[in-house]
């Protein structure tokens, strides 16, 4: 079985290597990797033609397409059964693609996602919860992106891929919700309930956009004919705010989603910004493990630091 791996990349050489080095690292699959560099301009080109790995192909854009087309032109050129993508500031567990396919074998489903965790510009986990069930994310989808770790973590069945179509090249950083909306009417996916993806927060995440983000969920509700959480919309799109630095906005975005029913959600946001704001959140990834007993963080803090050992062996 093999599986098409799509990594759209643009000017991070450094966080690039390191998600690439967690895409090679897979086990128990056969992988077939198409790099699509959008026309960049450091030291990509370079470190991608000395990887001399012949599981990874490149597509190398003159001009920047942007992430719905770039995915799309990976898979098009896919050899695999099955494909999977991640952002070039993405992580993955050694058996993330291994234990999807089980999982989805064993279900019957052409797609299947896993957990994540979130982690920070230095590597430490920043939050990390397990992932809704199958049944509540085909009730939520609709609503609301149910699925974490953005584009980067589900694995779809290549027939299924060309029967619902390829991204939508309108969207800019909703793109991955949508594309799960249709997945999802085609059938449900399987899960595996672990810790497999690291999904890299920053401040040049284009999740951090906020206008892009109301106009893309606007055309999806258009699209699909339905109607989005607004109230959960606004928490997240506080939380970006917040990583930007912009206050102000965040405290307008916190008041929308209480204006949307949010209110007790408001409140648990505030109050876990106050922990973090008094010096009690925890740092380092087994330190975090260890005082707070979450199995949860303790898994993937220990493939995270396997990976980081592979970077200096």
């Amino acid at each position: 079985m093999t599986v098409s791996v799509v990594v759209p990349t643009r000017n991070r050489r450094a966080l690039l290597e390191t998600t690439l080095r967690s895409v090679l690292h897979q086990r128990h699959v056969a992988l077939d990797v198409i790099v699509v560099d959008e026309a960049s301009s450091d030291d990509t080109p370079r470190m991608l033609a000395a990887l001399g790995d012949p599981r990874v192909r490149v597509i190398r854009h003159d001009t920047p397409h942007r992430v719905s087309a770039a995915r799309n032109h990976g898979a098009g050129m896919a050899r695999g059964d099955w494909l999977a993508f991640v952002d070039d500031d993405d992580v993955w567990a050694p058996e993330k693609l291994a234990l999807q396919l089980e999982a989805a074998a064993s279900s019957g489903c052409d797609w299947a996602y896993a957990g994540t965790v979130n982690i920070g510009e230095g590597g430490q986990i920043v939050h990390g919860r397990p992932p809704l069930s199958p049944e509540r994310v085909m009730a939520a989808l609709p609503r609301y992106n149910a699925i974490p770790g953005g584009g980067s973590n589900v694995v779809v069945r290549r027939a299924t891929w060309d029967a619902v179509g390829p991204f939508d090249t309108r969207l800019r950083n909703t793109e991955d919700w949508e594309m799960w909306i249709r997945l999802a009417k085609h059938g449900p996916p399987a899960c595996v309930p672990r810790p497999l993806v690291g999904y890299r927060v920053h401040g040049a995440n284009a999740s951090l956009d906020v206008a892009e983000i109301v106009r893309g969920t606007r055309l999806i509700e258009a699209v699909h004919h339905t109607t989005a959480d607004w109230g959960r919309l606004h928490r997240w799109l506080a939380e970006s705010c917040l990583r930007q630095g912009q206050r102000g906005a965040a405290l307008t975005q916190f008041a929308k989603a209480a204006g949307r029913g949010e209110a007790l959600g408001v409140v648990s946001d505030l109050a876990a910004l106050l922990r973090r704001r008094l010096g009690r959140t925890l740092r380092g990834r087994q330190r975090e493990a260890a005082e707070t007993g979450d199995a949860w963080t303790a898994a993937a803090a220990e493939w995270l630091a396997q990976l980081d050992e592979r970077a200096v062996t």
